[in-house]
């Protein structure tokens, strides 16, 4: 098998955009491109989509986890007609593409060149937009006998100059989690509200103080964030007072712990308005992301190799707002999440006009190759 272009790669994930969960073909792709490598060892179905290649060196050292991931998001696509997503509704805007083109430029390299010491494992990770598939990875039995000592991954920043280093100590990505308040009254005909129990009063509240939770709540620190993303109340059926109705929205904190003192504080107000108003209330959370933070020795390595290589770093003062799944592998071994700028005028993520760059792909490889190097030196 030849290896094509990197960006032919690219663009051939880009076509075969798949939801969380369902990145068969993704999987498939990606393990036929891995087989070519000659890795010591392939291991497919992990986690469910999951792909990971082994790359082991000739002296014992540790073992170095390298993840990224396969998902696309439920958004149209508005990519070049000569890579569009052939899935209507799904594409890649957060460039989940061009991270695995990324890893599997790694694979070519350590295929040229293993590493002196230890053992590299590159991960393709499915469902990371839902925070499941890094919970699946790890709970899959076969993950122990890859099992790292150490963990790395990267995500493209749009904002930021193409190429560019961006890392910092500690929180990197904040942790996240959706909520749904349910509320449940008593309907009415509309002409007389009072003989029934409408719970729009208490969902107008919840969309109003719910915001205000973080800037109330000293334990969940700067960087607080509580986003009212749906009310759902009452129908088109202009008789009838409603008796039911939801409340949705998504939390964000720098840390676990924050995260855990805003869910009380979130719980506690759902729980205070529906008793005034005699309204029953239940709770579910959901896509349920860790904080992601980064370990201060990594950190110092990456920045030392970077210095030497004479790339740019920037160092963000905050954590970003967004979240990563890959926190779950931070909480267990010693690791980092950093940046590679994708460009100061590139779209955002999960903007309709995004899509990877493909100048990013050799850079990418390259600091993939550098990051291998330092981390398993030490």
């Amino acid at each position: 098998m030849t290896n094509p272009p990197l960006v032919d790669l690219r663009h051939e994930l880009h076509r075969r955009a798949e939801l969380s969960g369902h990145e068969r073909r993704t999987a498939a792709f990606v393990a036929e491109h891995l087989r070519a490598s000659a890795p010591d060892g392939l291991v497919a179905d992990l986690g469910g989509h999951g792909v990971a290649a082994v790359f082991a060196g000739a002296a014992p050292g540790p073992t170095l986890l390298v993840r990224a991931d396969l998902d696309a998001l439920p958004l149209p696509d508005r990519a070049a007609p000569g890579w569009a997503s052939t899935t209507a509704g799904v594409s890649h805007r957060c460039g989940h593409d061009g991270h695995a083109t990324m890893l599997l430029g790694l694979a070519r390299a350590l295929a040229d060149r293993r590493p002196e010491r230890g053992r590299v494992v590159l991960l393709f990770q499915p469902a990371e937009e839902t925070g499941h598939g890094a919970r699946t990875i790890l709970a899959d039995p076969a993950f122990a006998g890859i099992a790292p000592d150490r963990v790395l991954a990267v995500h493209n920043l749009p904002g930021f100059p193409l190429g560019t280093l961006v890392l910092r100590e500690g929180p990197f990505a904040s942790a996240s989690c959706g909520l749904e308040i349910i509320l449940t009254g008593v309907t009415s005909h509309a002409a007389e509200p009072e003989r029934g129990l409408s719970p729009v009063p208490v969902a107008a509240e919840l969309a109003l103080q719910l915001p205000q939770l973080p800037a109330a709540t000293v334990d969940s620190g700067p960087g607080g964030l509580v986003t009212v993303v749906g009310v759902d109340v009452g129908s088109d059926a202009f008789g009838v007072s409603p008796g039911t109705g939801r409340v949705l929205a998504t939390l964000r904190t720098a840390t676990d712990d924050q995260m855990a003192a805003l869910r009380d504080a979130a719980r506690r107000l759902a729980g205070d308005l529906a008793a005034r108003s005699g309204i029953a209330w239940a709770i579910r959370w959901h896509e349920e992301f860790p904080g992601t933070a980064n370990d201060a020795n990594i950190v110092g390595h990456l920045t030392a190799a970077a210095e030497r290589a004479g790339i740019p770093i920037r160092r963000p003062r905050e954590p970003f707002r967004w979240s990563e799944d890959f926190g779950h592998f931070t909480a267990r071994w010693p690791g980092a999440l950093v940046g590679l700028g994708s460009g100061e005028s590139q779209p955002p993520l999960h903007h309709p006009d995004y899509d990877f760059p493909d100048a990013l792909l050799e850079p990418g490889v390259a600091f993939w190759r550098l990051a291998v190097d330092a981390l398993l030196a030490d």
